[in-house]
């Protein structure tokens, strides 16, 4: 049995990496790649792989993958602020669809059981296949993202009661009446336990995972809560996918809920895929061949109707053209939940085997076209709105911009908020800069959040993280993070993401430094050398060479890269460039004892200067006397403090407290 596991996955991941390569050299999407490879090694195909169960319990996990990354993107407060789309957005395109869908359905023949349950059929739209698209292309936060998504939330959920409703259409009474409230009944429990748990448990376990600091711990915490929440819906009769959905909402409302998205990317992508070759193993090549024209008209007659529907329900929630355009575009496919459906329809006589691969083979073909139809759909709406349409048309009910608001431009990313990174973010905020954090200490993420700065949790070698923090748009990146290899990680992503990014990035050794030059940063300091030039500067303050010169010298090792420190050998410029030539001066102190000549005198009466030495400061009962007048008088026990050579302070010190006049 793992063998042959083991053998599928190997074909089709082989086959996967030929298709989409070549898929990928003629600019095809990579979704439609899967598909094909679907169909290559499906059941109609080669048949390189003739047991597709296996095949769809890895899809069916690529689907809970999917929804669960959804839900957290989406969140809880987006979830109640679009409401409105989900009910009435949801109630009327379902609603719509179906109405149209029987009329069309009776036309042809069949009767009112298997029109309603065909207009079930197609209602349902794509999630896994629009979310996708639409993720990769950065826009689920536009009015269109949020529309679509809101759609098919309602359509996730609509499922079960088109389950429950299927044996009525066929005539069989479900085996328990109750059965119906029996799952709403739940269905509140599992909410009341979902709110719960997103308000005290989940944050607070995240929290403690985080703590430790293990990616491998929150990769597994944040793993369980997303299968343990779609098994629970599941056993109470609602759909896994929304389950994970819920999960991802769950952990949306934490800190934590970036990070979490960043590490569960991968295993989306790889389980996905899975989910895209099974819906291409359905696919009868020589149906599709016998009834070509009738299949082609079915998938172009699908596409429009919903299109149209669907555009016009977003034109009734009040969004301008554009965005009722690319609604009605993304989803206007048939649904990855419809195919669950139609086995029930097969089932209970609601579907013949021809018309259900006249089903099958209209959705596939309506799927492989929604990327390039979703890629495609600003421009369609940009050429159409060229046309002379009324203002209303244009703008929408509520008159509505297409424009979201602005983000974060021109801001300082700062990657890790130890020391150096609380300074530089001080600086920032001193000098009025907006800045972004990025910090891996849970706790130093709660403690400034609380006082309200814009910091996020994660991990910044993941391009997710650092778009989070809107690295396209910054003018700067500080790196003050130490690790070498997530250093190198970090220039190397940024770079890519934002050319014209000024990256300044902290190491702790030199050998680092041209690496991270060549993937891309701009500056680039090394501590134990910044530790140096520091000793460096202060040896030379205590030789009283002046501080414009120590400036001048610390820049230009800074500027060549501390090229000085970094060769064994100096050149002549760089022994020049030292070549201060100062006095070396010594401080020297010495107490008036009983009978110096000193005493009594003033200090214009004492004649210094010939010794070569500088009185600068007396001490008196404890209090510095740096201001000294020509009629200060000195007394005994006064210390004086003298700058000079020590020769010179000897022959003066040796009169000082002899009865010897210093002008003998």
């Amino acid at each position: 049995m793992e063998l042959r596991i083991l053998q599928d996955i190997i074909i089709i991941f082989g086959l996967s990496i030929f298709v989409i390569f070549l898929f990928y050299k003629l600019h095809l999407p990579s979704i439609t790649g899967f598909l094909v490879t679907g169909l290559i090694t499906g059941p109609y195909g080669l048949k390189l792989i003739r047991d597709t169960h296996d095949v769809e319990i890895l899809a069916e996990i690529g689907i809970v993958l999917l929804l669960f990354t959804i839900g957290i993107e989406f969140s809880i407060k987006n979830l109640i602020k679009a409401r409105k789309s989900v009910l009435l957005g949801g109630t009327l395109q379902t609603g719509l669809v179906i109405v149209f869908t029987f009329i069309i359905a009776r036309i042809t023949g069949l009767n009112n059981s298997q029109s309603v349950f065909v207009g079930f059929l197609v209602a349902l739209s794509s999630t896994a296949i629009v979310m996708k698209v639409i993720q990769n292309r950065g826009e689920l936060g536009t009015y269109h993202g949020q529309t679509s998504l809101a759609i098919l939330i309602f359509q996730d959920i609509i499922i079960v009661p088109m389950i429950l409703i299927t044996p009525l259409l066929a005539g069989e009474l479900p085996s328990s009446g109750q059965s119906f409230l029996i799952v709403i009944s739940k269905g509140l429990g599992v909410l009341i336990l979902i709110i719960l748990g997103a308000k005290y448990f989940v944050p607070y376990v995240l929290h403690q995972i985080a703590r430790t600091q293990s990616n491998e711990l929150f990769l597994l915490t944040i793993i369980v809560i997303a299968f343990a929440t779609a098994w629970l819906t599941s056993a109470i009769g609602l759909s896994l996918a929304l389950g994970a959905f819920i999960a991802g909402l769950i952990i949306s409302e934490s800190e934590y809920s970036e990070h979490a998205f960043g590490n569960i990317i991968p295993f989306r992508d790889l389980f996905t895929s899975f989910f895209f070759v099974s819906i291409g193993m359905l696919l009868n090549i020589d149906f599709i061949i016998e009834n070509i024209l009738l299949v082609t008209s079915t998938a172009l007659g699908i596409i429009l109707l919903k299109a149209i529907i669907i555009g016009f329900v977003a034109f009734l929630l009040g969004y301008p053209f554009r965005t009722t355009l690319i609604v009605g575009i993304s989803l206007s496919q048939i649904g990855e939940f419809s195919f669950v459906l139609s086995e029930y329809g097969i089932e209970y006589g609601l579907l013949s085997e021809f018309n259900n691969q006249l089903f099958l083979s209209s959705a596939v073909i309506s799927l492989s076209v929604t990327p390039f139809l979703i890629n495609n759909a600003s421009s369609i709406s940009e050429w159409i709105l060229k046309l002379p349409l009324p203002k209303k048309l244009r703008s929408g009910l509520n008159n509505l911009t297409d424009e979201e608001s602005p983000n974060l431009r021109d801001h300082v990313v700062i990657i890790g908020y130890g020391v150096i990174g609380r300074n530089v973010a001080k600086a920032a905020k001193y000098a009025k800069i907006p800045h972004v954090i990025i910090e891996l200490n849970p706790d130093t993420v709660k403690e400034e959040m609380a006082k309200g700065e814009i910091i996020y949790y994660g991990d910044a070698t993941q391009e997710l993280i650092l778009n989070h923090a809107n690295i396209k748009d910054a003018y700067i990146l500080v790196n003050t993070i130490p690790n070498p290899a997530d250093s190198r990680l970090i220039t190397l992503r940024a770079r890519k993401l934002n050319n014209d990014l000024h990256i300044i990035i902290r190491t702790r050794f030199i050998r680092d430094m041209d690496a991270l030059y060549k993937l891309g940063a701009n500056e680039v300091i090394p501590e134990e050398f910044e530790t140096s030039v520091e000793i460096f500067a202060r040896v030379l303050a205590k030789y009283v060479i002046p501080q414009e010169e120590i400036d001048r010298l610390v820049q230009e090792i800074r500027v060549d890269e501390y090229k000085m420190f970094r060769k064994l050998s100096l050149s002549p410029e760089y022994y020049e460039a030292l070549s201060v030539h100062a006095p070396v001066p010594e401080f020297h102190s010495i107490s008036l004892a009983h009978g110096s000549h000193l005493i009594g005198k003033s200090f214009g009466q004492c004649n210094f200067p010939e010794y070569k030495i500088v009185l600068v400061a007396i001490n008196r009962a404890g209090e510095n006397i740096t201001k000294v007048e020509s009629d200060f008088t000195f007394e005994e026990g006064d210390t004086l403090f003298f700058l000079g050579n020590a020769d010179n302070f000897k022959s003066l010190s040796l009169k000082i407290n002899k009865n010897t006049s210093l002008n003998e």
